[in-house]
């Protein structure tokens, strides 16, 4: 049961637009920005919602790490293909762009393609491919991020947590949606865990000496010094799997960083050799399929319904209440909230009073309300 208090969505969208117009986002590049942030909320991905509002955007741009203005540059197009250069500006409004013209480019040729270099955090890959899935297509994404994954048999933080992600169009009331990162957990999580004064499940990280680490707070300042890592999906050697985790993780890696001849692992760190900040300079890549150019959006649809019907048909595990299809627990967690509004934390509330006071904007959250 929810314990934390709500924030309506659509005073979250007018507060966070108008906090990122403060801190000089463009107002139309703003409203991209909040709403990529809310649809996270939206599906219960609270490590990349409003948790991150504050330290990962508005922060970056105080300490120069992120650039409110976009200016984004076509560096290479074809019918096909485009390559773009974000300019260290907003990551959520260069890939906002990239995929309307490569839908648009689908809806001729039947697939496109896409790749961004000197970008930043663009949000939850979802977000990107469900824009694919709203035109009817399939939609494919990922992107590199700071170093903190650790490769298999080895302790040092080398990659990102790399998301993989596919949504498809199906013929029920949600598509399927699988957005996850390629590693056992996301830097945002352990975010999470720290805010909430929860410790990170053992097992999940690794240190330089091969034991785990469980402390939230700590992993996240040690993994800044090299000194852990997180691993890969399939966790610690090869006996769970943890080199097909460690696979995904680097074709994220080559693909966020080849298609461009950006920067990769240890270069997007953030930080100089001297300890100070530096541009990110992420890339990001975009696949759009089309289904009309192979057997049509509806037979598509039809089958992809189908199969995920049948997964969760299937005979369950002694004691599981259900069985789940990628995008179902979003859909659910969309309709819990949609009525109700943002769950904020303790720590988020602080934040937000925090900045709507440095702005002095006319904003009352009910839960200041008694």
């Amino acid at each position: 049961m929810e314990t934390r208090p709500y924030v309506s969505w659509q005073q979250m969208n007018d507060f966070m637009i108008d906090v990122f117009k403060a801190y000089g986002v463009p107002e139309e590049d703003a409203k991209i920005c909040a709403d990529v942030l809310l649809e996270s909320d939206r599906r219960g991905i609270e490590s990349h919602g409003c948790n991150r509002f504050k330290p990962i955007y508005i922060d970056r741009i105080v300490n120069g790490t992120l650039l409110p203005v976009t200016k984004i540059d076509i560096v290479k197009e074809t019918p096909t293909t485009v390559v773009m250069d974000a300019n260290n500006g907003m990551g959520m409004v260069a890939s906002h762009k990239m995929m309307e013209m490569l839908i648009e480019k689908a809806k001729t040729y039947g697939m496109a393609g896409g790749a961004i270099y000197n970008s930043t955090h663009y949000g939850i890959a979802g977000y990107w491919t469900t824009m694919a899935e709203k035109a009817g297509m399939i939609g494919i994404s990922g992107t590199n991020a700071r170093p903190s994954v650790a490769p298999t048999f080895g302790v040092e933080p080398m990659m990102g947590t790399n998301p993989l992600t596919f949504t498809m169009p199906t013929d029920e009331e949600f598509p399927f949606n699988f957005d996850c990162a390629t590693s056992t957990v996301q830097n945002g999580k352990i975010e999470f865990y720290e805010r909430s004064g929860k410790p990170t499940p053992a097992g999940l990280v690794i240190t330089k000496d091969g034991g785990t680490m469980t402390d939230s707070g700590t992993i996240l300042k040690e993994m800044r010094k090299g000194n852990c890592a997180l691993l890969p999906l399939g966790g610690l050697g090869e006996e769970t799997g943890g080199y097909k985790g460690y696979g995904f993780t680097t074709i994220v890696e080559i693909l966020s960083a080849a298609l461009t001849g950006g920067p990769y692992m240890k270069e997007l760190s953030g930080k100089n050799p001297d300890g100070s900040n530096r541009m990110y300079r992420l890339g990001h890549f975009f696949f759009v399929i089309n289904p009309e150019f192979f057997m049509g959006l509806d037979t598509f649809k039809s089958t992809a319904g189908g199969i995920l019907r049948g997964l969760r048909n299937s005979e369950k595990a002694p004691g599981a209440e259900r069985i789940y299809t990628a995008g179902e627990k979003e859909h659910l967690a969309w309709l819990e909230r949609k009525d109700k509004g943002v769950p904020v934390g303790e720590s988020i509330q602080k934040e937000l009073v925090e900045l709507r006071d440095k702005l002095k904007l006319p904003y009352i959250f009910p839960f200041e309300q008694k």
